[in-house]
């Protein structure tokens, strides 16, 4: 019979880290990168953004920090032995996640309602460099 190795433990100062570090990248992203372009697509208070911003924000990280305590759980069952000489996995999974997940779910929806493809792109491209973002946490936490 095979022995299961054990989960290491989870790196949860890099799951708070990572949390954060998405949380500015998202005021970057939809600040002074897109603000404006995304502005245009759905102008002012469509989709709830001129509403509450608090309450936004508010959910933002609370579903970021699901989000990297997701990821922190990922890395500590890959290990870090195996993440020490595999580096590139932090990236290879962190974005693989943006890639197969999040952004098809995100444009999935986004067909659905109509939504235009350049607020698809706008969003999908948050989605794939806030997990990239977090994976680099993780990294340099590591």
């Amino acid at each position: 019979m095979e022995k299961k190795e054990k989960m290491g433990p989870v790196n949860w100062i890099g799951v708070i880290v990572a949390t954060l570090v998405a949380l500015g990248f998202s005021t970057l992203w939809y600040g002074p990168l897109f603000g404006r372009a995304r502005l245009e697509e759905v102008g002012p208070g469509k989709l709830g953004i001129r509403r509450s911003p608090g309450r936004t924000a508010a959910i933002t990280a609370a579903l970021l920090l699901i989000t990297a305590t997701m990821m922190g759980h990922m890395f500590a069952r890959v290990g870090e032995a195996t993440l020490d000489v595999k580096w590139w996995l932090y990236f290879m999974m962190s974005g693989g996640l943006a890639i197969a997940f999040v952004i098809p779910s995100l444009w999935i929806s986004y067909s659905q309602q109509r939504i235009s493809t350049r607020l698809a792109l706008i969003d999908g491209g948050f989605w794939l460099f806030a997990y990239l973002s977090m994976g680099l946490a993780f990294f340099l936490l590591g």
